[in-house]
């Protein structure tokens, strides 16, 4: 059965495309079958993995929509071996389009029930919010990922989060869970990031994954070349970081002491 994974946090700026794009990436250099859904209409998951949006006949739009099928809209990236549904600006339409429409938070669900039996991991870069296309991927995940930046505020929203997904776990879907939060932008040096890490941790016991993402000039360039951590800049902190977390996500026990013996392409 595959592993459904929604990347989420309703703040900005956390790291939640680069951990969706660079764990995916990871995770198909490990050898499994890897979907990546853009959910995000500013589809920088899609620019990510080197997808021009521009003129892309199908989008997650469409599929959220059921205007086309998941393996319509499904792109195959052969420098990574890994698929993605990409997105489109249109996206933002359908927050709105979906709101009178019948049984609007299982679109996604039905959606991709009929191409799950390809994937290993399905990990859905949701938008900076709590609505409908969000609500879409907590309905269909099988457990959620947050990226949490290292900085002060760090637990302003998780608050709204944690009551989302209970309400979603009363209503839609009753095997959702944190899966493990990812503690992004982590320097240190500073006592603060150390700080943020363990407040974080006495307010979600046992489930903050082991690795810290750590601040990194290399993984804030590879988006701009369209690439992942992992065939940008294989050697950098980043890509070490990206590829521990992947293997605490395959180990699946989050905070888990693995030995990191994934690939690291040259």
């Amino acid at each position: 059965m595959a592993h459904i994974f929604a990347v989420v946090n309703q703040k900005g700026g956390v790291g939640k495309t680069t951990t969706a794009v660079n764990l995916a990436a990871y995770l198909a250099a490990a050898g499994k079958r890897v979907l990546v859904v853009d959910l995000d209409p500013q589809g920088n998951a899609t620019s990510s993995l080197g997808i021009q949006r521009a003129g892309l006949p199908v989008s997650t739009y469409d599929v959220v929509l059921e205007k086309a099928s998941a393996s319509a809209a499904t792109l195959y990236s052969e420098r990574i071996k890994l698929h993605i549904i990409p997105s489109v600006p249109d996206l933002a339409a359908a927050e709105i389009e979906l709101v009178s429409e019948f049984d609007r938070e299982r679109r996604l669900q039905h959606a991709l029930a009929p191409v799950l039996s390809s994937y290993d991991y399905v990990l859905m870069d949701c938008p900076p919010s709590l609505g409908m296309l969000t609500v879409n991927a907590l309905t269909c995940a099988t457990g959620v990922l947050v990226p949490v930046q290292c900085e002060y505020l760090a637990l302003e929203g998780l608050g709204q989060l944690t009551r989302t997904l209970s309400l979603v776990k009363q209503r839609l879907n009753s095997h959702i869970d944190i899966t493990g939060m990812v503690m992004t932008m982590y320097d240190p040096r500073t006592q603060l990031s150390a700080q943020v890490v363990a407040e974080v941790e006495k307010h979600f016991p046992s489930k903050v994954f082991k690795t810290r993402i750590p601040r990194s000039v290399r993984l804030s360039e590879a988006p701009s070349y369209g690439q992942p951590i992992l065939t940008y800049a294989p050697t950098s902190s980043g890509a070490v970081a990206y590829a521990a977390l992947a293997q605490e996500v395959l180990a699946d026990r989050v905070g888990a002491d693995v030995v990191n013996d994934v690939l690291v392409a040259g």
